[in-house]
């Protein structure tokens, strides 16, 4: 199975099944001493474990990270590192009653149909259980991205619709988005999404939603103009999210209602430097960044996993219907902020070593 490696200079690969022994990835090109252990991946992945909250899967993972190689006296060395997560709480018998018969909004057929076999615990590899080792990585990239670009760079998310849903902006507020179970940046969105999630749990149905991540402090220069442009490169990262359906960079769809005037981000000078008016390209110019924050937001579908009859087919072209047992996410797209956020740091780790590979800085 190809397609398991993401990036070109800082690159990571990962393994394992969502109800297999263990979840891993190995992540190569990190530079040497620059500092690194367990206590550098695992706060973020507690961002993503599930668990924390009634609005998500409650599987009891507690997804402790060890690192298996490249690191020696807590400093990377050079090497590929290897990293390791335990499945500790697996259920494969909640997916007994599913093997023969493929889920609506589900792999399942596509699987099968390519492999001619497929892993129903929980997906197996088409699992999101595999994000975990993304978020992981992704924390990896921050240390070399923190390394080059000190403490003016951060990357940060927020789930900015639920459904229907949306956050009112000019509430916008980032101090919040770490205190409720949404990631959500507008306090008073928080009871209306609670509500409306308790409502569709209860009723055996789910919610998508779309999540926003920034990229602030990001110099300028960073992508290529042609196949490899940082938005080319953001949008497939996103994109290989599990559940994803669509990204967009800056304003994105809503920016073909602009007339041409107000469309793009005007210049002036300010203090003997060029500043922008507005950020309406979120960040990029020609695929390369503009020094702007980078605004990449992103799609998820509802959940497909659902405890309610849908119709579908079993492997012998019978029809019946399917309902899905054990714990899953009403949303899905509530985990999904650190996985955004880790795939952005992924993605500028990469142009990063790959533009002082190129041009010396």
């Amino acid at each position: 199975m190809p397609g398991n490696a993401f990036g070109t200079a800082f690159r990571f690969t990962t393994w394992g099944e969502s109800h297999g022994l263990a979840i891993g990835g190995v992540v190569d090109g990190v530079p040497p001493r620059l500092p690194l252990t367990e206590d550098d991946i695992q706060p973020w992945l507690d961002k993503r474990r599930p668990g924390q909250s009634k609005f998500v899967t409650q599987r009891k993972e507690p997804d402790r990270v060890r690192i298996l190689s490249g690191t020696f006296e807590g400093l990377t060395t050079g090497t590929p590192i290897s990293l390791i997560i335990e499945n500790v709480d697996q259920r494969p018998r909640d997916y007994s009653e599913i093997k023969d018969l493929f889920r609506p909004g589900h792999a399942d057929f596509t699987y099968w149909k390519k492999y001619g076999i497929r892993d129903y615990r929980g997906s197996g590899r088409a699992s999101a259980r595999e994000t975990a080792m993304r978020v992981a990585a992704g924390a990896v990239a921050r240390q070399v991205l923190n390394a080059a670009w000190g403490d003016t760079f951060r990357i940060r998310g927020a789930m900015v619709k639920m459904g229907a849903l949306e956050i009112d902006r000019a509430r916008w507020d980032w101090d919040i988005v770490g205190d409720n179970p949404f990631w959500c940046p507008d306090a008073a969105a928080v009871p209306v999404w609670e509500n409306f999630l308790t409502v569709a749990r209860k009723a055996g149905s789910s919610a998508g939603a779309v999540l926003e991540i920034h990229g602030e402090g990001v110099p300028p220069g960073l992508g290529e103009p042609v196949y490899d442009k940082m938005d080319a490169d953001l949008a497939k990262a996103m994109m290989s999210i599990n559940a994803v359906k669509a990204v967009e960079i800056g304003d994105g769809f809503a920016g073909v209602e602009l007339p041409g005037e107000d469309a793009h981000d005007t210049m002036h000078m300010e203090d003997g430097a060029m500043v922008f008016d507005s950020n309406r390209a979120g960040g990029t110019l020609g695929g390369i960044t503009n020094g702007e924050p980078l605004v990449v937001r992103f799609a998820v579908k509802p959940t497909s996993s659902l405890p309610r009859p849908r119709p579908t087919v079993t492997v012998d072209g019978e029809d019946t219907a399917a309902i899905t047992k054990g714990r899953h996410d009403p949303c899905v797209g509530i985990r999904a902020v650190p996985i955004g956020e880790a795939m952005m740091a992924c993605v500028l780790a990469d142009h990063w070593l790959r533009d002082l590979g190129q041009r010396g800085r």
